[in-house]
């Protein structure tokens, strides 16, 4: 089954590839390494989930938010790459960046909405190596945001 049908079958349909909101490159991509910017949870161009996981945020809007994230990287990918999400040979690295209280402490249950996606789209070559941080604040007051790294050939 290639990529296509099984977002299609997941039920997802990649939105257009959303512009940098500051001075640098979505996507970067070095020999057969590409390196994915941090996505926000955005939804037609509009950040989606707002404000901070343990406050205002609850776990499952976290996971919402870190999926809508994953779902902005695969569309980057998708305009970046001459045949699309179909070169993409191994799921190297994600990182997350979990906008939260200094009490929480789920942050990985957070990136499993991201990660649990990326299984699901690529199956074996989606599983990868993962990096996952609190931080006080992020872009545009987002609740996640997740960066990629993925080796095409």
């Amino acid at each position: 089954m290639n990529i296509s049908d099984r977002l299609a079958e997941l039920g997802i349909t990649l939105p257009q590839a959303m512009a940098p909101v500051a001075n640098y490159l979505p996507v970067s991509i070095a020999n057969n390494m590409v390196t994915v910017s941090g996505q926000l949870p955005a939804i037609s161009g509009k950040v989606a989930v707002t404000g901070k996981l343990g406050a205002s945020v609850s776990l499952e809007e976290g996971q919402h938010a870190a999926r809508l994230c994953l779902i902005n990287v695969l569309s980057q990918l998708q305009a970046a790459l001459p045949s699309g999400l179909e070169s993409i040979t191994k799921v190297v690295r994600l990182g997350g960046f979990i906008a939260c209280t200094p009490e929480f402490t789920q942050h990985a249950v957070v990136m499993n909405g991201a990660s649990d996606l990326m299984v699901a789209v690529f199956g074996e070559i989606g599983r990868h190596a993962r990096s996952t941080v609190g931080v006080p604040s992020l872009p545009l007051d987002a609740a996640v945001e997740v960066e990629g790294q993925f080796y095409i050939g």
